[in-house]
């Protein structure tokens, strides 16, 4: 635990955060230097459908004095629905079911962004070589949230949360569907993986449409542990929704900032998960991958 931690002050545990392997600006080590700077004691690397991240945790946490919580943000598709789930302390080994699951999906996320761009490029002059070029590096799997940073890039948009709610939005014209399993699907395979399971964000105003509480349920029926309630996306009401339903069906509440270092204005730290649900999180973990520390 960070030596920052008392007596006199609450553990400040921050459960989503996103580096340069998916979508976010930082290496890890430069996410827990920042997550250090933001007075955090425990984050959640939890990149889009990979672990890739995942070996470079015990360096940055033995640096930066911030534990670390192994994970991963799974995509899924509800229809047309984005649906993300949070998969906290998962075993990682490439055998697993949510392994194979995650490899399908960078691999259609690729095909997918190609045909958007290429859709995009007939009303706003960027080509597949800006895109790649809001990447980190050559092992990123490029996805919606490089567009956006080549549309912003370009000046058709103030920035990336404004690309998204504009111009990638799925009822919009340049959307392309890609293959992600269905959210009951992820579930599944994150609790075979020995995994956790929290649906990320499920009130976002990046979508058209907040995610019904009948594919929570679903979600739920299948071992749906958590609900992330306080999200920066989350205005106060539908807060009050999540949190009635989750206090309804017996869920864990968390929180997190959803970090992505210079392509969003989420800071680290500006929601929180309780201690006692982190504790939670780990005793129902099956898997042999623990916290860091």
């Amino acid at each position: 635990m960070s030596e920052r931690s008392n007596q006199s002050r609450a553990t400040r545990i921050d459960l989503h955060a996103h580096t340069s392997w998916s979508d976010g600006t930082c290496d890890v080590a430069g996410l827990f230097s920042r997550a250090r700077a933001a007075d955090l004691d425990v984050l959640a690397l939890t990149d889009h459908d990979t672990v890739a991240g995942w070996p470079e945790l015990p360096d940055a946490v033995a640096a930066s004095g911030v534990a670390a919580v192994p994970g991963i943000e799974v995509s899924a598709e509800h229809g047309r629905l984005s649906v993300h789930v949070l998969a906290l302390l998962v075993d990682p080994s490439p055998e697993t079911e949510l392994a194979a699951e995650m490899a399908r999906a960078r691999a259609s996320r690729v095909d997918r962004a190609r045909a958007m761009v290429e859709l995009i490029s007939q009303d706003y002059p960027i080509t597949w070589d800006d895109v790649r070029a809001q990447a980190a590096g050559e092992s990123t799997v490029i996805g919606r949230p490089h567009i956006a940073d080549a549309l912003v890039a370009y000046g058709a948009v103030a920035d990336r949360s404004a690309a998204f709610q504009e111009i990638l939005k799925p009822s919009g014209p340049y959307y392309v569907p890609y293959y992600a399993p269905s959210p009951v699907a992820a579930v599944r395979a994150i609790r075979d993986a020995g995994g956790v399971a929290i649906v990320a964000h499920p009130g976002s105003v990046t979508r058209d449409a907040d995610l019904p509480l009948e594919l929570l349920e679903e979600m739920v029926e299948v071992g749906l542990a958590g609900v992330e309630v306080d999200h920066r996306e989350h205005d106060e009401a539908e807060r009050t929704r999540l949190r009635d339903f989750a206090a309804s069906h017996d869920l864990l509440i968390t929180g997190g900032s959803d970090y992505h270092g210079a392509g969003k204005p989420n800071r680290l730290g500006e929601n929180l998960t309780q201690p006692d649900v982190l504790a939670a999180v780990t005793h129902r973990a099956t898997s042999s991958t623990e916290v860091i520390r």
